[in-house]
């Protein structure tokens, strides 16, 4: 076994080798603290015929047994995996996949299993450090090692690797991967963090730490590493790259400036129909091997054409921002929504207001948690002219709908101010790049049209990087196209305060500092022309909810009367729901929440509650009923499930020889309370009720 080990923040991080999985091409294991995940990483010796892609497959799953627990559910074993599994095997797959040699196709799969589950909230780190090291050490072609941390921004200070409870108290959450010389992926949120330096500051912490944790991963190479694998680059058939360039070059260049995306792709597939056509002819089939060359051909112009023209294809130079619209309140039995437009990427998003009963409940290793703002984005294949038949929602929508949660998420009420679950549906009908940013706008406006007083509205944008030799183009409000064929990814939400959540994957070996900082203003300026576009069509929330939302009200009891609302069994609580119509929700600090979409039901509602709960106030007149007769006196119930004593010195002015003389059970009588013991036993009187009703009558 070998093992090699550095400390991170105090605590030791340890990977090693040799002990579990030997006939994985790489296996290790990574501890920190008490966490503790396996990586193994498989490749296929030998690439699928005709492959001419990368099939790589990361997995990341979380072993119940991990954190000491037993899955819920009938079958009692882990099942599908849950949006944390998805959206860390996503993060870990955009950390490693652009380091990968061009021609390697064999099929490859990782997966990282949580074993051990502290609470370091480290196990996603974990997986990036330790992926990267099985691949380094199998004979899979992967060599340039890749290191990641979290790091969480308190007070303006940089935490590294944040525990469970200091992420509570984090402002900002960033993950950073990267190399030795570059970073190659970040993603995080937070509060609207200013741009002044700090994200990029917190990003440079990362990477410092970054680099010694590859360090360890090449010392651990050198020991237990493979011979790798050999990698031949794809052939260039020069004669062909003629050929093609010959009949289609001048045809090509015309194509990619059309503006439209469908009409472009249609010209671009006619011309390779004809080059086909007209190269394909001899005894063995090159098309394949054409539109490889074609497809070259078509990125080098589009790229060379921004690079040395400032020219996009559809016309834009490379700061403009394609043309927005939008509209709210569409949907006419929706709480709110809203259709945002820009270019040819539509979304339309509907707001749902809901009750306590609607939040969504989590049980993850961390422990059982609720969730009340929820965000589902959803990518029909008819948004990009596709046939393909409707499934469950997959990795990439899971991933996109997470990023427009978390940008929206810094900006939504707290619960005390707005008690209402939130759930946002993101619908993409059209989509030419930058879906996901789209989400974020819509969203924000369909929030605004239902009335849910957000702190601020927020915007988002995506950038993209052509980088050929020294020079470099950063370019806004990317195109589905410059997406596919530029070397950077980059997303940012926010206010026009700051930053709320931040988003980059780069398809080179990473990217400086510098472009990082060019590619953030640029954002800022881009992110706040938008701002301003979305105040056009609506500037803040309404001030009423919709009309078919339900209104909640809130009422405060002591804890000490929650079962008397509930009643023995749920009773009481069942019997004002039917009365009623309400949904009610009691909480254990004795918070109730009232939710109805009429207001005279939930008034109802709260008008028995407040009877049910109400105490006896000294010196105050109630008309209570007879309950019980005595020799010595009645007991007469003022307030629900609330009695006290009637003497028969306090029935009347008069000397009485037997309490039935005035009074019988059932009978509705006027009293005053006249003294509340340390017991909280209650005294009460007839005879004073009498005289202050006289006197409030003269």
């Amino acid at each position: 076994m070998t093992k090699v080990e550095i400390d991170v923040k105090g605590k030791s991080l340890i990977i090693e080798t040799g002990l579990f999985a030997k006939q994985a091409d790489g296996a290790v294991i990574v501890r920190y603290g008490d966490t503790v995940i396996l990586a193994t990483a498989v490749a296929k010796k030998e690439a699928k015929a005709a492959l001419d892609f990368f099939p790589l497959t990361i997995d990341y799953q979380e072993k119940a047994y991990a954190a000491g627990k037993i899955p819920g559910g009938f079958f009692k074993r882990e099942g599908r995996p849950s949006e944390k599994e998805i959206l860390t095997s996503r993060l870990i797959d955009r950390s490693l996949r652009p380091l990968f040699p061009d021609g390697y196709y064999s099929e490859t799969q990782g997966i990282v299993s949580v074993l051990s589950y502290g609470d370091e909230n480290i196990s996603d780190v974990l997986g990036i450090i330790g992926m990267s090291a099985a691949l380094c050490i199998s004979d899979i072609p992967f060599t340039t090692p890749v290191g990641a941390v979290r790091v969480g921004i308190i007070d303006g200070g940089f935490v590294v690797n944040p525990d469970l409870k200091e992420t509570e108290e984090c402002d900002f959450n960033l993950v950073v991967a990267g190399t030795e010389e570059a970073v190659v992926m970040v993603e995080g949120g937070g509060l609207e963090l200013p741009e002044d330096g700090t994200l990029l500051k917190a990003i440079d912490t990362a990477h410092q730490e970054i680099k010694q944790i590859i360090q360890i991963q090449k010392k651990l190479t050198s020991s237990a590493g493979k011979t790798k694998l050999t990698v031949s680059p794809p052939v260039i058939n020069e004669a062909l790259v003629n050929s093609v360039s010959a009949v289609s070059l001048e045809k090509i260049k015309n194509a990619v400036t059309i503006p439209d995306k469908l009409k472009r792709q249609d010209s671009l597939d006619n011309i390779l129909k004809e080059v086909v056509s007209a190269l394909n002819t001899g005894e063995q089939d090159i098309s394949k091997d054409i539109a490889n060359v074609f497809n070259n051909l078509e990125r080098d112009l589009i790229r060379n054409m921004i690079l040395e023209k400032n020219i996009r294809a559809d016309g834009r130079k490379p700061d403009e921002i394609r043309n927005i619209s939008a509209d709210v309140g569409i949907l006419p039995r929706a709480h709110g929504s809203a259709l945002f437009v820009r270019g040819e990427t539509q979304c339309l998003t509907a707001v749902t207001l809901g009750t306590s009963e609607d939040q969504q409940r989590i049980d993850a290793l961390e422990g059982e948690s609720t969730k009340t703002f929820m965000l589902h984005y959803n990518f029909p294949p008819f948004s990009v002219g596709e046939v393909k038949p409707l499934r469950s929602p997959g990795r990439r929508e899971i991933g996109h709908g997470m990023l427009a949660e978390k940008a929206l998420k810094a900006v939504i009420p707290q619960k005390t101010d707005f008690p209402y679950t939130i759930r946002i549906v993101a619908d993409i009908l059209e989509s030419n790049g930058s879906s996901s940013m789209a989400t974020v706008c819509s969203g924000t406006l369909s929030l605004m049209d239902a009335g849910v007083p957000i702190k601020a509205p927020v915007a988002g944008i995506a950038m993209g990087l052509i980088k050929e030799g020294g020079k470099a183009i950063i370019l806004t409000d990317i195109l589905g196209l410059e997406d596919h064929l530029g070397d950077m990814d980059f997303k940012v939400t926010g206010t026009e305060t700051g930053i709320t959540a931040f988003q980059m994957d780069v398809k080179i070996s990473g990217v400086s500092r510098e472009i990082m900082e060019k590619a953030l203003e640029q954002a800022r300026t881009g992110r706040l022309f938008i701002l301003r576009k979305m105040s056009e069509v609506l500037a803040g929330p309404r001030d009423k909810l919709a009309t078919h939302a339900p209104r909640i009200y809130t009422l405060q009891i002591r804890t000490d009367k929650i079962r008397d609302v509930i009643g023995t069994g749920g009773k009481i609580i069942r019997g004002i729901v039917e009365q009623t119509g309400v949904k009610i929700d009691i909480e254990d600090t004795g918070n109730i929440n009232i939710a109805s979409v009429d207001e005279a039901s939930a008034q109802k509602a709260i008008d028995i509650i407040r009877g049910i709960v109400a105490e006896a106030e000294l010196g105050k007149v109630y008309m209570g009923k007879v309950k019980r007769i005595m020799d010595f006196g009645a007991f007469v119930e003022i307030l629900p499930g609330t009695e006290g004593l009637l003497h028969i010195s306090q029935i009347s002015d008069k000397r009485i020889a037997k309490v039935t003389d005035e009074l019988q059970e059932a009978d509705e009588v006027l009293v005053k309370v006249i003294e509340i013991d340390k017991m909280g036993r209650i005294r009460l009187s007839r005879k004073e009720a009498l005289k202050e009703k006289v006197s409030s009558q003269s």
